[in-house]
C-alpha cells in the first residue's frame, strides 16, 4: 500500500509517502526516492522469499545426479537463468492478467476452469504440504543434528519436532498477522547470517589454497557415470531452492506499480540469489570432498564442523532459524491461493473466511496444517511444480496468438517462453524416463482432480439437501472458529463496520455474513 499523506507548512504544501510491503514500513520524503525504496524494497522481499531451507537441503541431490562437481555448478547457474526466463514470461502474464493467485489464475483465465482446478488441486493437496513438510523436516534435521555427532538423528524425532515447529507457528499465524510478521523479520537473520558465513569461510578458503576440487582438471572427475536422466533430476532438485521466484505474482493485486517493480524484482533479485547459490555451494566443495558432502545429512552442520571449530553451533543454529521463518513464510502466504481459488468458487467458501476480531485466516491455515504429514509426497513437487510452469509459460504463446490486441504493459519477445519451454520438455521427458515411478504417481494424483472438478463444480444442478449440509457444516465451522467471509470496502462510512485502528490509521472492514445471512 502506497499512501500520501499532505500537511501545510508555512512555505506552502509539504507532503511524505509511507510505503508497507510485507514485514516493512518506510516513512520516505516525497516524491524523489520513492521510486528507489519501492523497487529495492520489492528486490528485497523477493530475493529473501526465493533464499530459503533450499539451499540447505538441494545440494546433496544436485551433486548427486550431476555426477561432477564442475556439472553440479552448472546446474546451478543454469537453473538460474532459466528461472530468470520464467519470472520475465510470469511478468508478462502479471500484469496482462492482474489478478491474485499467480499461475492457477492465469491457467484458469487461458485454458479454463478444468486446467485451473487441476493447478489449484495439486497446489493444496501436494505442492504447498509438501514444501512446508521439507522445510519442517530440515528444521528439525538441523536442530537435531549436533545432539548425534556419530549417527543419524531417530526419525522419530524429526517428525515430532517437525510437527511441533508447523503446530506452533499454524497458532502464530491465527492469532495474529502482526506475531506472524514479527517472526518472519526476525528469523529472515538467520539466512543471511548462514549463508554470508558460508560464503565468507569459502572465500578464506580459496584464498588459502583450497580450490581442488573448483580446478577444471578435477571438477569434471566423476564419482559415478553420467546419465541424461539424472542430470535432469539435478534439474530438478535445484529448482527446489529456486521455490518462490513466482512470489510477486501471487499479490499482483497489491503491488505498487507493477509495470515497473515486476520487471526491476526479476532483474535484480534473481541474479543475487543465483550469485549466493553458487558460490554457497562452491564454499560448500572448498571444505568437503564430494564423497562427504554426499555422506552428509546437513550439509551446512558439515562444513561448521570442519571450519569453525568450537564455534561450529553458530551455523545448525543459524540455519534452524532460517527454516522456521521459511515454515512462517509459508503458512503465511498459502492463504493467498486459497482466497483466489474460493473467490472463483473453486474452493469452499470457508477457506476464504477470516477472523471477526483477529482477521487472520483460519480455516485456511487449519486446512493446510492438517495435510503436511503426507511425508511420501516430497518427492513430487519438483515435476508436479515444472509440469504447470510450462503450462502457464504455454498459455503466454496462446494468449498472444487469441488475443493479439490485448493491452500488454510488459511484454518480452517470444523467443523467451519458447527457450523455456524446450528446457522443460527436456527436463519433463527425461524426468519421467528416469523415474517413472514417481513422476507417474504425481501425475495420477493430478488426475484425481477430475472427477472432483466435474461432481463439485461443473455439475451445477446438485440436490438441495447437499447444498443444505455444505451449509450447515459450512456454519458449524464459522461458529468454532468464529470466522466470516471478509469484505474489504474503501472509501465509505462505517454501517455494519467494524473500525480497526492499525499503526495510527483508520482501517474499515466489513466483516460481512456468515452462512445463514447473519450480519456480523
Amino acid at each position: 500500500n502506497l499512501t500520501r499523506n499532505m500537511s501545510p507548512t508555512g512555505k506552502g504544501t509539504s507532503c511524505e509517502w509511507k510505503y508497507s510491503f510485507p514485514f516493512i514500513v518506510y516513512i520516505l520524503p516525497c516524491p524523489s526516492m520513492v521510486c528507489l525504496h519501492l523497487c529495492l524494497s520489492v528486490c528485497f522481499a523477493h530475493s529473501g522469499n526465493i533464499i530459503g531451507s533450499g539451499i540447505f537441503v538441494s545440494p546433496k541431490g544436485v551433486l548427486e545426479n550431476a555426477s561432477s562437481v564442475g556439472v553440479a555448478i552448472i546446474v546451478w547457474v543454469t537453473t538460474g537463468v532459466i528461472t530468470a526466463i520464467g519470472a520475465l514470461c510470469y511478468a508478462e502474464l502479471g500484469v496482462t492478467i492482474p489478478k491474485s493467485g499467480g499461475d492457477y489464475s492465469y491457467v484458469k483465465d487461458i485454458f479454463g476452469g478444468l486446467a485451473g482446478f487441476l493447478r489449484l488441486w495439486i497446489a493444496v493437496l501436494v505442492i504447498y504440504p509438501t514444501n512446508q513438510a521439507v522445510i519442517a523436516l530440515t528444521f528439525s534435521n538441523y536442530i537435531l543434528q549436533p545432539l548425534y555427532p556419530s549417527c543419524l538423528p531417530p526419525d522419530s524425532g524429526l517428525r515430532l519436532l517437525a510437527a511441533v515447529c508447523l503446530l506452533f507457528l499454524t497458532w502464530v499465524n491465527c492469532h495474529s498477522v502482526r506475531w506472524a510478521t514479527c517472526v518472519q523479520d526476525v528469523f529472515t537473520a538467520g539466512k543471511l547470517l548462514a549463508l554470508g558465513l558460508i560464503i565468507m569461510m569459502g572465500i578464506v578458503q580459496i584464498c588459502r589454497g583450497h580450490y581442488y576440487w573448483l580446478e577444471p582438471a578435477h571438477a569434471f572427475e566423476t564419482f559415478s557415470d553420467y546419465d541424461v536422466g539424472l542430470i535432469a533430476l539435478s534439474f530438478l532438485q535445484g529448482s527446489f531452492a529456486y521455490g518462490g521466484w513466482n512470489f510477486l505474482n501471487y499479490v499482483t493485486e497489491e503491488l505498487v506499480d507493477p509495470y515497473r517493480n515486476l520487471p526491476c524484482a526479476i532483474f535484480i533479485s534473481i541474479p543475487v540469489v543465483t550469485f549466493v547459490y553458487v558460490f554457497a555451494n562452491m564454499a560448500y566443495i572448498t571444505a568437503m570432498s564430494p564423497q562427504e558432502l554426499l555422506a552428509s545429512n546437513a550439509v551446512a552442520v558439515t562444513f561448521g564442523e570442519k571450519l569453525l571449530g568450537v564455534m561450529s553451533w553458530i551455523m545448525p543454529m543459524s540455519v534452524a532459524l532460517s527454516t522456521f521463518g521459511g515454515v512462517n513464510g509459508s503458512l503465511f502466504t498459502s492463504s493467498r491461493l486459497f482466497f483466489a481459488g474460493a473467490r472463483e468458487g473453486q474452493l469452499p467458501h470457508l477457506l476464504a473466511m477470516i477472523h471477526i476480531t483477529r482477521c487472520t485466516p483460519i480455516p485456511a491455515l487449519l486446512f493446510t496444517v492438517s495435510l503436511v504429514d503426507i511425508y511420501t509426497l516430497i518427492n513430487y513437487v519438483g515435476f508436479i511444480n515444472y509440469l504447470f510452469y510450462g503450462v502457464t509459460v504455454a498459455g503466454q504463446i496462446v494468449l498472444r496468438i487469441k488475443e493479439p490486441n490485448m493491452y500488454r504493459p510488459i511484454k518480452v519477445s517470444l523467443v523467451w517462453p519458447v527457450i523455456y519451454l524446450l528446457f522443460w520438455a527436456f527436463l519433463l521427458v527425461f524426468s519421467l524416463y528416469s523415474e517413472p515411478v514417481v513422476c507417474g504417481i504425481g501425475l495420477a494424483i493430478m488426475m484425481t482432480g477430475v472427477p472432483v472438478y466435474f461432481l463439485g463444480i461443473y455439475w451445477e444442478n446438485k440436490p438441495q439437501c447437499f447444498h443444505i449440509i455444505i451449509d450447515k457444516i459450512t456454519h458449524l465451522c464459522q461458529r468454532l472458529c468464529m470466522v466470516v467471509y471478509p469484505d474489504l470496502e474503501k472509501n465509505q462510512e462505517p454501517s455494519d463496520h467494524q473500525t480497526k485502528d492499525t499503526d495510527g490509521q483508520n482501517e474499515k472492514i466489513s466483516l460481512g455474513k456468515t452462512a445463514d445471512g447473519t450480519c456480523v
